[in-house]
C-alpha cells in the first residue's frame, strides 16, 4: 500500500459527493483509519488510497474471474 495518494485518486476523492465519500470511508482498512485519527493523514487522502486499493482489487478480480470463464469454455 503506498503512503500517499496519487493526484489522479486525490482527485477522484474531491469530486465525490458527501454520501459517496462515507461510504468509502466505512469500507476503508483499519491502518488507514489509524492513520485519520492519529491526523497523520486528512480525510480526503485517505479516501483517496481507498479508491486506489479499491481500484487495484477490481482489477485483480477481473484477471482471475476471465481466467475462470476461459476453464470454463475449454471444457
Amino acid at each position: 500500500m503506498r503512503k500517499t495518494p496519487s493526484d489522479e485518486y486525490l482527485e477522484q476523492a474531491r469530486l465525490l459527493s458527501k454520501e459517496e465519500t462515507e461510504r468509502l470511508l466505512s469500507r476503508t482498512r483499519t491502518k488507514l483509519i489509524r492513520k485519520l485519527e492519529s491526523e497523520k493523514m486528512t480525510a480526503l487522502e485517505v479516501v483517496a488510497l481507498q479508491l486506489e486499493i479499491e481500484d487495484e482489487d477490481l482489477g485483480e478480480w477481473r484477471e482471475k474471474m476471465a481466467e475462470i470463464r476461459k476453464k470454463t469454455k475449454a471444457r
